[in-house]
């Protein structure tokens, strides 16, 4: 932490969450605590409950949860030091001063700098756009149909042709050739010495999430190539974690993204009113786009060019889409090349007609794939099949499945057995799951694949653990019961083993205040999931009895595994480490059989 801990005690206290919230998210108040819509997803019934009692929030359809800290990381995308200083000068309190290493306040320093000098040549490009040297880039603007608050808007400007003239503007600014070089901005060679790396072009600024520009784009006018230059990588830039328009669309609070090949499309999107369009920078879309994604949405309609890159382009993206969980859905331009032409062409309700037109992601690689074969002949069928059948695969969890299965099946008009049957001989030949001795179609995982069964129980596992920081956080009777049998060392997971500790210390003093544990964290990630760790039964379970039973039952799963944890990690030679199993077993038993 930057901060010491009581400061951190002292803002949170001081920003009492129903009032912060309600900044942002009309809240009505239902017993003891307030809901309203979720900010982070789309619902139409309330399920945001926010508990002035507990100072935490929490939604039972997205599961997004936290304290007040959290929910400033959420919302305006802020790290928790940056919500740290939000909420206090909300609430008029003066930090201390930071104490940083050296090595990170040079660091801090250098990004603080980087950040000014690229907003400083964003405002210079925008100046040239609208200078008269700009006016050829302005008549490019305006043939290409862009208005003009949407120029405003994404800041775009014009690099003149003189190859030196940023450098100039922002030296006289007082910023060393060193600085410019690092903010990417300048280039030097022995025969032209320093020059702009940008001139002669139509500028994109590229901002992240906060809507700081980390770096630009620019769109050569006339001949020149390349046609699209877009920054190097810096301190501040990485494309590969960026993303074009994110700062406007992660604000939309649409339930899902337009994920585009370029600038153009991402701005004639928002202006036709599709708020919600991102672009990658110039690159395939990567397993950090996707998690930046992740953050905001868990659907995405790729609306990618309708030639054979913009297909390829899109094959690509959709299993690393699904691997962070995004679901994937494919919008055709056909006849039109890309987003931006249809939109000039066809307007904004022939789009949404393509939205709810849109193709599945798994379905769309099919339709590709099927080009691939010759389906007039049972050959061909018969190889396509089969190939379709490996891709089924991907898909781990039995009832996704199947009802891709289903699915694939009333598309292509075949029998559901049949693709079952096949589905499931390519999995044996794959060596991926063998047969048993048991009834016919009964499987069960494969030797070399002994995680599957393992991940299962260990996710029960953990299911119950949260269960029961959950009970315990609620009743101070629950927790005399817990602590007779599962200490924090019971938990198996370093992040819960944390918050049980944290969790008991509260106790023990007798002030039990779980919104002051996720103080312990910094990572939103960390922030969510534990606020989870103090939600996961509040729903389901209404009556005390239910409740007590509930109890009894997870302290049993939590403490059986805590034991074959200890018993799978004991040494042979351990004598002491086995008496002190055998004495947690005996202790179990009598527990069980109190129970």
């Amino acid at each position: 932490m930057y901060y010491p801990e009581e400061v951190i005690e002292e803002i949170r206290t001081s920003s009492d969450i129903v009032d912060v919230i309600s900044a942002y998210v009309r809240l009505e108040k239902k017993g003891g605590s307030h809901f309203g819509l979720c900010p982070f997803h789309n619902e139409k019934s309330p399920s945001f409950s926010v508990s002035r009692g507990k100072q935490m929030y929490y939604c039972f359809g997205c599961g997004a949860g936290g304290n007040v800290f959290t929910f400033i990381m959420q919302y305006e995308n802020f790290t928790f030091v940056e919500a740290i200083k939000f909420l206090a000068d909300r609430a008029g309190i003066k930090l201390p001063e930071i104490e940083y290493s050296k090595e990170a306040r040079e660091k801090a320093d250098l990004k603080a700098i980087l950040f000014e000098i690229n907003k400083q040549a964003a405002r210079y490009f925008y100046m040239q756009l609208q200078s008269a040297q700009g006016q050829y880039a302005l008549q490019y603007i305006k043939e290409r149909e862009i208005r003009p608050e949407m120029v405003k808007v994404f800041g775009l400007g014009y690099s003149n042709q003189y190859s030196d003239d940023l450098y100039k503007y922002l030296r006289e600014q007082g910023h060393t050739e060193e600085l410019l070089r690092q903010a990417g901005l300048i280039q030097a060679d022995e025969k032209q010495g320093v020059y702009d790396r940008f001139w002669n072009r139509v500028m994109f600024p590229i901002m992240d999430s906060n809507s700081r520009v980390i770096g630009f784009g620019g769109r050569v006018m006339g001949e020149g190539k390349p046609k699209y230059l877009n920054s190097p990588e810096t301190l501040i830039f990485d494309k590969s974690r960026n993303l074009y328009g994110l700062n406007r669309a992660r604000t939309s609070r649409r339930p899902f993204f337009f994920v585009c090949e370029g600038y153009l499309d991402v701005i004639a999107l928002h202006q036709y009113g599709f708020t919600n369009a991102i672009a990658t920078l110039g690159t395939a879309l990567t397993h950090g786009h996707a998690n930046l994604i992740k953050r905001y949405v868990n659907e995405v309609y790729l609306t990618y060019d309708s030639d054979e890159a913009g297909t390829r382009a899109a094959l690509r993206g959709i299993p690393i889409l699904r691997e962070v969980g995004i679901s994937t859905k494919i919008i055709r331009m056909e006849p039109y090349k890309d987003p931006d032409d249809f939109l000039k062409a066809l307007g904004t309700e022939a789009f949404e007609k393509r939205i709810t037109e849109a193709q599945n992601g798994f379905m769309f690689s099919l339709t590709v794939l099927e080009k691939a074969f010759q389906m007039t002949t049972p050959e061909g069928k018969t190889g396509f099949f089969q190939e379709v059948a490996k891709k089924l695969l991907v898909f781990e969890e039995e009832l996704e499945r199947s009802n891709y299965i289903e699915a694939v099946a009333k598309y292509y008009g075949i029998a559901v057995d049949s693709l079952k049957k096949l589905v499931t001989n390519t999995a044996m030949k794959e060596n991926m799951i063998k047969p048993v001795n048991r009834p016919k179609q009964s499987y069960v995982a494969h030797p070399a694949d002994e995680t599957r069964p393992k991940n299962k129980t260990e996710a029960g596992l953990l299911k119950a653990q949260k269960a029961l920081l959950t009970l315990v956080m609620e009743d101070k009777t629950f927790f005399e019961i817990v602590r007779r049998l599962v200490q924090p060392a019971d938990f198996t997971k370093e992040l819960y083993r944390t918050v049980a500790e944290l969790l008991y210390a509260q106790y023990e003093k007798g002030e039990v205040n779980p919104s002051q544990i996720l103080n312990y964290f910094s990572a939103e990630s960390e922030h969510i999931e534990v606020a989870s760790l103090f939600h996961s039964m509040i729903v389901q379970l209404d009556g005390p009895e239910e409740k007590k039973q509930a109890l009894r039952e997870t302290i049993v799963i939590v403490k059986k595994g805590s034991i074959d944890a200890q018993t799978k990690q004991l040494a042979p030679t351990d004598m002491v480490g086995l008496q002190n199993i055998m004495i947690e077993k005996r202790k179990l038993e009598e527990f069980i059989k109190e129970s």
